[in-house]
């Protein structure tokens, strides 16, 4: 099962506990699942991780913003997005929904309603980490 998650899920899993880490828990321990993502996808997380709000988040788990991109390069594969025509009212949603078609992703995994409202992209299902979770202990 291939997954992308949204910047926002990568943030929530990899920073706090929470169904968003208990995805990336699974995705570690169970080969089934694979985590992908594009260039695009980790030039936002490293512009995200380094912001001021994160700071002593970042000092509470003892991890720099640098560890926090290397624990995530470690569980993801990395594909380079398709172009699509402009899809989401953010252009930045755009990005997950290229890279969830260029990894013929089974879901996106995202917390953002102007991506969630589109509920699908190309057959592909948007979901909240609730609903992925959900999903992946059906099917594993």
């Amino acid at each position: 099962m291939r997954l992308v998650f949204d910047t926002n899920i990568v943030m929530s899993g990899l920073l706090w506990r929470g169904t968003p880490h208990q995805l990336f828990i699974l995705a570690k321990e169970n080969r089934a699942l694979q985590l992908v993502t594009s260039l695009p996808l980790l030039d936002e997380l490293a512009d995200v991780i380094t912001r001021k709000q994160f700071t002593k988040r970042l000092a509470l788990i003892e991890k720099s913003s640098a560890q926090i991109l290397a624990d995530y390069l470690q569980v993801v594969e990395l594909v380079e997005p398709v172009s699509i025509p402009p899809t989401s009212s953010d252009p930045d949603d755009d990005a997950v929904l290229a890279c969830a078609l260029a990894a013929q992703a089974d879901f996106v995994v995202s917390g953002d309603d102007n991506l969630l409202v589109l509920r699908e992209f190309a057959g592909i299902p948007l979901v909240t980490a609730a609903v992925a979770l959900q999903r992946i202990t059906l099917q594993t």
